[in-house]
């Protein structure tokens, strides 16, 4: 991970939760990589199923999720709208390779909160998540 573009300290998040869904595992790692120096705690969803019942069912008091859109069982889009229907105060921040216009709308249109397009660097990872930390 190359940390010379953000100076990583200054996002202390240790007393934070981050759930991220997403179905590939090499995705999961490289966003669990640029979370790490901030100390958040991060949960990962292999879907978006298991994202609404970590949220829903479990209840954990996530602090922000970053949603995949296209993954098995159930995708990006379903899993925001279900989560936002039982915690619309949730911050979702859609991430997705599909960088298509309307692909950003429909993730308004779900609830999500903001957009994030693939690739992410890491520097703007943090400083989207930071907007919805308090």
């Amino acid at each position: 991970m190359d940390n010379k573009e953000i100076n990583t300290s200054q996002f202390n998040w240790s007393d934070k939760i981050i759930l991220i869904a997403e179905d590939e595992i090499m995705n999961y790692l490289y966003l669990e990589e640029a979370l790490r120096e901030t100390q958040a705690k991060v949960i990962w969803s292999k879907n978006g199923q298991e994202a609404v019942e970590k949220v829903v069912a479990e209840k954990i008091p996530f602090d922000v999720i970053l949603m995949d859109v296209k993954m098995p069982i159930m995708n990006g889009y379903e899993a925001t709208k279900i989560i936002k229907k039982y915690k619309p105060e949730m911050p979702i921040i859609i991430q997705t390779a599909y960088a298509m216009q309307n692909e950003k709308q429909k993730g308004y249109d779900a609830g999500c909160d903001e957009y994030l397009e693939k690739p992410i660097k890491q520097e703007r990872l943090l400083l989207t998540v930071n907007k919805f930390l308090k």
